[in-house]
């Protein structure tokens, strides 16, 4: 069996915990390559790639990105929405595959047993997932789309 290796494994390595300057919850460690994929050319000429950045998922903070040294990168600064902070239809919640807000919600009234997750599944398994490129958090998006399908469904 191939061992799978991808944008969508967990790591277990220790983090220490660092905290949002702005609302002051626990950010999750990125990698620097998530960051020069998606700030803005302005923010990009800030950024500190020697310093450890973290990912700010509350939904009422404006900072994105952060590091020790207190830095903060926001929404403006980036290329693309940020599903945690934008409830907008058009937001991406499957960056990699074009899965938006709208279009799984309506996918997801359509059918009794939405086939979303399984599509997205098999972009992963066939190695074509680019998250910590895409996606703003840095990992997999299957948690988010998972959870908003449910909500969907709740809502009915």
């Amino acid at each position: 069996m191939q061992k799978m290796i991808d944008c969508c494994s967990v790591s277990n390595e220790k983090e220490k915990l660092v905290v949002c300057p702005s609302c002051k919850n626990i950010g999750k460690q990125m990698k620097i390559i998530t960051l020069k994929s998606l700030l803005l050319p302005k923010a990009l000429e800030l950024l500190q790639p020697e310093t450890r950045y973290h990912f700010c998922a509350f939904s009422e903070c404006d900072v994105v990105y952060f590091n020790e040294k207190e830095q903060i990168f926001t929404k403006s600064d980036l290329k693309v929405p940020v599903y945690q902070k934008n409830d907008q239809d058009d937001t991406p919640i499957c960056y990699c595959f074009g899965w938006t807000r709208k279009n799984v919600s309506e996918e997801s009234e359509k059918t009794e047993k939405s086939t979303i997750v399984q599509n997205i599944s098999m972009h992963i398994k066939a190695q074509r997932c680019g998250c910590e490129m895409n996606n703003p958090q840095g990992s997999c998006c299957l948690g988010n789309v998972t959870g908003f399908i449910k909500r969907v469904k709740l809502s009915k």
